[in-house]
């Protein structure tokens, strides 16, 4: 069966590993993770394409289903998003349409972005059992709960345990701009075992596809990090040099972060916590908000949002404290917007943010995006009305948070004097 595949693949009659292929390639096919990383080594180009197909080693490795040799390409630059075919498949979409579930959860903690994925295998012919099983294990990589995950048959529908009126994205609502950017950001886990933020990397996947779907932005415009590949250094990178080399005067901006929060136990500023941040010297390693509201009103832009599903007292949900420090619940500054920005967040200084784990969202997140799927919160050119957004979003944490949660929850809006 892989000599057939591969001998389609490649588009040649000849034997499989003669002289039709590349030698990467061939290494690749044969799952030779030894000669793959030697060949790279000497200068093979990783992202090579070879062909009729156009096709390239993530995405052959990724059909055939050679973990290793996935995790070696991705380790030594393999383009994640790479297209194959006149159809567009990704390697995500080949993991799936060939059902290698282990590649398919390896893709996706990378961020392989799904909806690109199975964009591509609708092109195809006999590609719904795919869309199924991609859809399926997001579905339990977002929810946590164990579903039985099997190669669905053609016209076999998955079958999800959970599920979210939010997941089904809206068609779209805006006209595309070319001229706005976002970046998304989702950690859930962190690099020193920190308590997991639940569902902030399919809060922000999820986002993500609103920005694209609902308000038009490109999605060559959207950056989406999550967990390993936010970083601080990613964050710095995106915020403080993709964004001022790309804006225009004519953009609008939106950054989304969902993850822990986390106070100077001295000063009580505040700070996001990248995924390898450490709330004990989060000085050094976080990524205060006073940086980011700097950096953002740097920015010569029409306006800029900023979404926060997190919180910063260190009192529990999703904020963190140094070990043995106290919850700063008196003590939290919270750095006042600036020029031309307007910041959404799940809860006060001194409350935390819940999750909303029957619909497997932040609950912040959930109604924000409930809102924008729902409410008339949408201008039509595109523009966000942001306070009739708030005023949806602010009763509903409310009341869920104190019937559900025994809890205080109460989401802010804050604008510049200049808004």
């Amino acid at each position: 069966m892989i000599k057939i595949f591969f001998m389609a693949l490649i588009g040649c009659s000849l034997p499989l590993f003669s002289g039709c292929a590349t030698p990467l390639y061939t290494a690749v096919a044969k799952g030779d993770v030894k000669a793959v990383k030697e060949l790279i080594d000497k200068g093979a180009d990783v992202n090579e394409s070879f062909g009729p197909a156009s096709s390239n080693p993530l995405s052959a490795a990724s059909s055939v289903g050679h973990l290793d040799v996935v995790k070696l390409l991705l380790a030594k630059g393999a383009n994640l998003e790479i297209t194959s075919g006149n159809m567009g498949w990704t390697p995500l979409s080949n993991a799936a349409y060939h059902g290698n579930i282990e590649v398919v959860n390896l893709l996706l903690d990378k961020g392989a972005n799904v909806s690109k994925a199975i964009a591509g295998l609708r092109q195809g012919i006999g590609t719904q059992s795919a869309i199924d099983l991609l859809v399926q294990i997001q579905k339990e990589r977002a929810f946590g709960q164990p579903v039985a995950v099997t190669v669905p048959t053609a016209n076999q529908p998955a079958s999800l345990m959970v599920t979210s009126d939010i997941d089904e994205v809206p068609v779209a609502k805006a006209p595309p701009n070319k001229a706005a950017y976002a970046i998304v950001i989702g950690i859930e886990q962190y690099r020193l075992k920190l308590p997991k933020a639940d569902f902030a990397v399919s809060d922000a996947t999820l986002v993500s596809k609103y920005l694209v779907n609902v308000l038009g932005y490109p999605e060559e415009n959207v950056v989406l990090l999550t967990n390993d590949q936010a970083l601080q250094s990613d964050l710095s990178k995106y915020i403080e040099k993709w964004l001022p080399n790309n804006v225009e005067q004519s953009s609008n901006v939106f950054v989304y972060y969902s993850g822990h929060g986390a106070p100077n136990p001295v000063t009580g500023d505040a700070y996001l916590v990248p995924y390898d941040g450490d709330p004990s010297f989060i000085d050094e390693t976080g990524y205060s908000l006073s940086r980011l509201y700097l950096a953002l009103g740097k920015l010569r832009v029409q306006s800029v949002i900023v979404a926060l599903d997190s919180c910063f007292s260190g009192a529990g949900g999703r904020s963190v404290i140094a070990k043995g420090a106290r919850s700063l619940v008196a003590k939290m500054k919270m750095p006042s917007a600036t020029h031309n920005i307007t910041v959404l967040s799940a809860s006060s200084e001194t409350q935390i943010s819940s999750t909303y784990d029957e619909k497997g969202h932040g609950l912040f997140t959930y109604f924000m995006l409930k809102g924008l799927k729902n409410e008339e919160v949408i201008n039509q050119n595109g523009s966000l009305r942001i306070k009739d957004l708030y005023n949806y979003i602010k009763p509903q944490v409310e009341l869920i948070a104190r019937k559900k949660y025994n809890n205080e929850q109460v989401p802010q809006l804050a604008e510049s004097s200049e808004n």
